[in-house]
């Protein structure tokens, strides 16, 4: 596979001089404009066509025209797009490249950087911001996925490591308005210790999270 057609006009808007803009649909099928957009980003990760099958696809971040965005420069991977086009690479991973894509999931593949765009950088709970240490995991894991949850936005939650080793072992988990629970298998004083109060809250859950949360509470509650 290669970039071809709306893939390469998109990556290359800028280069050539064209221009994205934004429509979105309402309830009653009425299309209005939302905003112009520019490209900054673009990686690879494994989907399903519309017959179903697996194959390699491209996912595009965009920002709105003239934004500024308030991130420090080492959490863009504008790298990504310069080094193809340095390079002249246009190629989409093969088949045995991608399995080494999906298995980066939690790395730095299009599913990290979903979760990252998603948290806007930062830790859900507590707002830590370095990048190289925040982790995108999953709220249900990635064993007990199906393909299309495991590559959901809303089945990722950045965490710093101590919330994400507390929620990954179910030793912590979140209602649905945010609020932290604390698992009796471990005492309230140990969680003092790691500097876990039991007061912390999320604060920007989507509706999308509640049913993974939902799932990740019924394996807490065990």
């Amino acid at each position: 596979m290669r970039f071809i057609r709306g893939n390469i006009a998109l990556k290359d808007h800028i280069k050539n001089g064209k221009r994205v803009f934004l429509f979105i649909q309402d309830i009653k099928s009425f299309v209005k404009f939302e905003t112009e957009l520019e490209l900054i980003d673009f990686d690879f990760f494994l989907g399903p066509d519309r017959g179903g099958k697996e194959r390699t696809a491209i996912k595009f971040f965009f920002k709105r025209m003239g934004q500024q965005l308030n991130y420090p420069k080492e959490h863009f991977t504008l790298t990504t797009a310069a080094e193809h086009e340095e390079s002249g690479e246009k190629n989409i991973p093969n088949v045995t490249e991608r399995k080494g894509l999906v298995i980066s999931r939690v790395g730095q593949g299009a599913y990290r950087k979903s979760v990252l765009y998603r948290w806007n950088f930062r830790c859900a709970v507590t707002n830590y911001t370095k990048n190289e240490i925040l982790i995108a995991s999953h709220i249900v894991p990635w064993k007990n996925s199906t393909n299309e949850e495991r590559l959901d936005v809303d089945n990722g939650i950045l965490l710093s490591p101590i919330y994400d080793a507390l929620f990954d072992k179910h030793l912590i988990s979140f209602e649905n308005s945010g609020k932290i629970i604390l698992s009796d298998s471990l005492l309230k004083t140990k969680f003092q210790d790691i500097g876990v109060s039991g007061k912390e809250s999320i604060k920007k859950l989507s509706i999308g999270n509640y049913s993974y949360l939902d799932m990740h509470r019924e394996k807490f509650s065990l």
